[in-house]
């Protein structure tokens, strides 16, 4: 496989331990640096791990050895630290979305065309076991074609958790913007491209509170719709519905659910790697578990990395940043959509990403 490919981490929040335990195990990868904007996290970081150096951004970038930056920053950072990775010659995986705006993701993507390096973006999540297998089984016609699908997330807002969740009100942020990448990847990795979509949103609340960390008790601003309803059509002809919420309580609601004319298939969470698939066929009134028929043996964030790196044809490696744009695209779309009242077309190009069998990703240890 030759010498590991050298990769440089940018950002040390909440999302970054699940990165770095995961490329403390590839053989494909091998973590040299990391930094984040309170150096303090990141000598932490590098503490844990011998060998790894807690770098300044502009040191990590001048880096030689740095093949591939993992951009982990907030999403309205995450185009402009690509873009700086791109001019100094690095490959760059963004965690999700993208980009905040489509002109924006469309800019890293013609950057790094210019430059011969890759592009590519979370999550990696649809991957794992879960998702594939649920791909194999619509794949092998266990419910015949598919003609619709329903995703939904919904829960009361992340200031319930997360100390710091400004950034999830801030444009970049919102439900669609945090948790839709996951769903729609999802969709496209299941159903194939999308073609058109019709949003509908509210923003009920215009602050949040912090209800834990040290700033408890205190106010941020709302500026994103909050929940997002959508109408979207992929070129198949099958047609999702998806629900994107900060503002229920709970839901009982299956994560994505796919129906075609004899069968429907519920489909695990695909913030997960793992889940079960479960089937129920016309003429039975049970719903039946179905054994795992495909994805990465072990799944952890960080795999979408190797994904890209190592694929023969980084425009087609399943976590390739045309997959991510045109993601992005129909997210923005269902804003747009939902602020102007009408239909709105897909224009970024995708293929649906080639299945993943069964089998361990070479670069893990057996």
């Amino acid at each position: 496989m030759g010498e590991p490919i050298g990769v440089g981490v940018v950002g040390m929040g909440a999302i970054s331990e699940a990165y770095l335990e995961t490329l403390d195990v590839l053989t494909s990868l091998r973590l040299l640096a990391v930094c984040d904007v309170d150096h303090d996290r990141a000598v932490m970081a590098a503490e844990r791990r011998p060998g790894v150096r807690p770098l300044a951004v502009d040191e990590l970038l001048a880096d030689p050895e740095v093949d591939v930056v993992v951009n982990l920053t907030p999403p309205a950072h995450h185009s402009s630290v690509a873009l700086a990775a791109i001019a100094a010659g690095k490959s760059v995986y963004n965690e999700k979305p993208l980009a905040v705006t489509v002109a924006e993701g469309r800019e890293l993507l013609h950057a790094a065309a210019i430059a011969g390096v890759r592009v590519g973006a979370a999550p990696d999540t649809v991957l794992g076991r879960g998702v594939q297998s649920a791909r194999h089984y619509l794949d092998a016609g266990v419910i015949g074609p598919p003609s619709a699908a329903v995703a939904s997330f919904m829960c009361p807002g992340h200031e319930s958790w997360h100390p710091r969740p400004d950034f999830y009100y801030a444009l970049g942020g919102g439900p669609l913007y945090d948790m839709g990448p996951y769903y729609v990847t999802a969709l496209v990795t299941l159903l194939g491209p999308v073609v058109s979509v019709v949003g509908a949103g509210n923003a009920p609340r215009t602050t949040r509170t912090i209800r834990s960390g040290p700033r408890a008790g205190e106010t941020i601003p709302v500026e994103v719709l909050t929940h997002v309803a959508g109408i979207v059509t992929h070129e198949s002809g099958a047609v999702s519905t998806i629900t994107m919420s900060f503002d229920a309580v709970g839901t009982r609601a299956e994560p994505i659910e796919v129906h075609g004319p004899v069968g429907s298939l519920v489909v695990p969470d695909p913030n997960r790697f793992d889940g079960s698939v479960l089937l129920r066929s016309v003429g039975n009134n049970a719903w039946s578990g179905l054994p795992e028929a495909g994805g990465y043996a072990v799944g952890g964030r960080g795999i979408g990395v190797a994904e890209l790196m190592t694929a023969q044809d980084p425009a087609h490696a399943r976590t390739s940043g045309a997959l991510a744009l045109h993601v992005l695209n129909v997210l923005e779309a269902l804003i747009d959509s939902a602020r102007g009242g009408r239909a709105i077309e897909v224009t970024s190009p995708a293929v649906q990403p080639p299945p993943v069998p069964m089998w361990r990703e070479p670069s893990w240890p057996s």
